[in-house]
């Protein structure tokens, strides 16, 4: 019996024990109230469930690499200040779609603060509109994506629209992503195919500290930072902080960064897969000797070609034994899927030397 039939047929009953088979699920008690891990660690963790993925297709729009991909509706988590807020399936929601957006010559993720938004047309008639959160995910890494309502099977045409960006940026994306695009797909939505979407039952690994691997998805980008060797400047050494990591890089000559003398920046990432961690406030602080020569400034978010999402910040040249202190004041402001909810709010200093 394939897995779209056991979905329609089988009554709630006990999770099948093998990856990719959720025996005992009705269809939509798969996606309205899947199991949830009791007493989650402050920290990423291994579902209960994961879920497969398809994709509706990949193209690109103005400077903008877009791929729509959908499974089934379910819950997330939002993320506003400080406070978590769980996003429920609804009776009516038809699917999960997730857009990916990367630029389209370097394939470097673009997690933007403009925003992106999902249209969903059928004959031309608006059928759905939701903004598209943007997301973490353990197997899609960063993305957009919300639950959407369609209205029966059949073709539809969705409207990926992809605000600019204020963010700043260096390198050759100085100047790049200011302007709004629209990318547009035709799908066919079969209920056969969504039933095919798989999910695995983790066992007895739920709960634990670890995140699943990212999928592969068709050379779509899913954000993982780059390598630490590939980063330029002088290592000041890693720190983990609410169970982020945090690579602290000072660039001597920060001309390319727009730094007149040079440049401090950090590398903020997941545990476990490396994903770049977005939408931070970032603040450093440095000394020389008991003397401040910066007093708790602002880190920029910025874009990249080279060190992708980051946060930076022009600084005079710095010396041996110079300290550096990080904090964190205001925690990622990314929705998450299940395995991230917990992570990323409760950060304390972080403290590094030249």
């Amino acid at each position: 019996m394939k897995r779209r039939d056991v979905l329609k047929t089988l009554g709630l009953g006990a999770l099948a024990t093998t990856a990719g088979c959720l025996g005992g699920f009705e269809r939509q008690s798969a996606w309205r109230d899947p199991p949830l891990v009791e007493n989650r660690p402050d920290a990423v963790y291994l579902p209960a469930i994961t879920e497969g993925m398809k994709m509706y297709g990949m193209t690109t729009a103005g400077p903008y690499g877009v791929a729509l991909t959908y499974s089934y509706p379910h819950r997330f988590w939002s993320v506003a200040g400080g406070e978590l807020q769980k996003t429920v399936v609804e009776a009516d929601d038809t699917l999960h779609l997730m857009a990916s957006v990367w630029d389209a010559e370097t394939g470097t993720i673009l997690p933007l603060d403009s925003g992106v938004s999902i249209e969903i047309l059928r004959d031309g008639s608006l059928v759905s509109e939701e903004v598209a959160y943007p997301m973490l995910s353990q197997q899609m890494g960063v993305h957009y994506g919300s639950n959407y309502v369609l209205d029966g099977e059949g073709e539809y045409e969705a409207r990926v629209h992809v605000g600019g960006t204020t963010l700043h940026r260096t390198g050759s994306f100085a100047g790049r992503f200011e302007t709004a695009e629209t990318a547009s797909f035709t799908f066919e939505f079969d209920t056969d195919e969504l039933y095919d979407v798989e999910l695995t039952r983790l066992g007895d690994n739920a709960g634990q500290r670890g995140a699943v691997p990212p999928m592969e998805m068709m050379d779509v980008p899913t954000g993982v930072a780059p390598s630490i060797s590939d980063l330029p400047g002088t290592h000041l050494g890693r720190r983990t902080s609410a169970d982020a990591l945090f690579d602290c890089f000072v660039v001597a000559d920060g001309d390319r960064f727009d730094a007149e003398q040079s440049y401090l920046y950090v590398s903020a990432r997941t545990p476990h897969n490396e994903f770049v961690l977005p939408m931070m406030g970032v603040r450093a602080s440095v000394e020389r000797d008991g003397e401040t020569l910066v007093d708790t400034a602002q880190l920029r978010r910025t874009l990249d070609p080279e060190l992708s999402y980051h946060y930076g910040l022009p600084v005079e040249p710095l010396e041996s034994g110079d300290a550096i202190e990080l904090s964190v004041d205001v925690p990622p402001q990314i929705a998450r899927h299940d395995g991230y909810e917990t992570a990323f709010f409760e950060f304390e200093p972080m403290s590094f030397e030249v």
